[in-house]
């Protein structure tokens, strides 16, 4: 099968690998019609590196139908499935309480992390991911969401990732009724993020440098806003002086505005790859520019809610401010299945009232994948979201 592995850093190509077999009775094959490429997935191109190996099967938001079921996978051969990014058991103690991401049954405790993912480096398991034209899917009797016949595979895709990502940052946040909410980011999370807190009634500030994603997400309802050095003044003025209510920071650990940080990440990605681990580990990498701007804006005892990923061990935190202002912090990631029942009748409402349909710029043939990773990463293009078609 065709498959999109990992060669080094900004290097990607698509291979003929072995197909996926059955391992366990719970296992399922699905062939994908739909991948996409997440902003996760640029940690991987850019950063992520020393967690890498040359070959690395990756991607972690597919979709697609059952080709070979497991006895114990409660699916059959022809249903249509999307399936979660984070693989869980659903019966241990961990997902008894609905933290999917943190398995009991499936955490990759060499690494001392929570459950292990499609597609996403040693750190979470070194599973085969999803931008393959086949995928094996453990614990097959739990993860995959089955879905109906009639609707494109857009409007069911991202509930494989950024619609539980950006459903559960909104719930972190705890935006109270009729209150305010600012997003840092407009990336696919950061639109899903700033459409769910409108949806729920919210009046949303979106924050991003890019012309193309604050077009996208004022067409969907959105106040937006450059991120300058006056765009925290400016949601003030408009929020009577206090700041909103809660703050999403849907940009993660390539934040602009954060020069030594990212000398670090290029440090990283030239170092053999167990020093650039032990980096990782033990220095703050991460360039916090979006979360040091969340935290200072969000008004005193409000809540800054963290959907964009970071991987330093030691990054700075302004302490004092965070417990002067009494600020609550949420973070950590999707627990997908427990968002499933709030997203399912919403991507499925004709009306479409998160906007699903006005979300992806750029669909492609699998082939293409090395030239659709370059232009999501730099944003040529209007670039947004791309979906990977591995059957065309």
């Amino acid at each position: 099968m065709k498959a999109v592995t990992w060669q080094g850093k900004r290097n990607v190509s698509v291979d003929n690998v072995p197909d996926p077999v059955l391992q366990q009775d719970n296992d399922a094959i699905i062939e994908v019609t739909s991948t996409a490429i997440c902003g996760s997935d640029l940690h991987l191109y850019e950063v992520l590196g020393p967690y890498m190996d040359a070959g690395d099967i990756i991607g972690h938001e597919p979709m697609g139908r059952v080709v070979e079921a497991g006895s114990a996978s409660n699916l059959k051969v022809g249903d249509r499935v999307v399936v979660p990014f984070t693989i869980a058991c659903g019966r241990c103690w961990m997902c008894d309480r609905k933290l999917y991401s943190q398995c009991e049954t499936t955490q990759v405790r060499e690494q001392g992390t929570g459950a292990r993912l499609f597609g996403y480096s040693r750190l979470y398991g070194s599973v085969p991911g999803g931008q393959a034209q086949y995928l094996r899917v453990p614990h097959a009797d739990f993860g995959p969401v089955k879905i109906g016949e009639d609707l494109p595979d857009h409007r069911y895709l991202f509930l494989s990732d950024v619609l539980p990502t950006a459903w559960q940052a909104v719930q972190y946040a705890d935006v109270p009724k009729g209150g305010t909410l600012a997003v840092y980011g407009l990336g696919p999370i950061g639109q899903m993020a700033a459409r769910i807190g409108l949806h729920l009634g919210a009046r949303v500030f979106g924050v991003d440098p890019v012309l193309e994603r604050r077009a996208m997400a004022a067409r969907n309802g959105v106040e937006v806003l450059d991120f300058t050095s006056d765009t925290n003044d400016e949601i003030r003025d408009a929020t009577e002086g206090r700041g909103p209510d809660a703050v999403i920071d849907a940009v993660g650990m390539e934040a602009h505005g954060s020069p030594i940080a990212k000398a670090a990440h290029t440090a990283v990605g030239l170092l053999p790859d167990a020093l650039g681990r032990k980096m990782m580990e033990h220095a703050g990498i991460d360039r916090l520019a979006a979360l040091h701007s969340s935290i200072d804006l969000v008004r005193r005892g409000g809540t800054v809610s963290l959907s964009g990923v970071y991987g330093g061990e030691a990054s700075p935190l302004p302490m004092l401010t965070l417990f002067d202002k009494q600020i609550q912090l949420r973070m950590g990631q999707a627990n997908v299945k427990a968002w499933i029942d709030d997203l399912l009748p919403l991507v499925e409402d004709p009306a479409d009232p998160l906007g699903v349909d006005d979300l992806v710029t750029h669909r492609l043939p699998i082939d293409e994948a090395p030239g659709a990773y370059e232009m999501f990463q730099k944003k040529t293009d209007g670039c947004i979201k791309v979906v990977l078609d591995p059957q065309a």
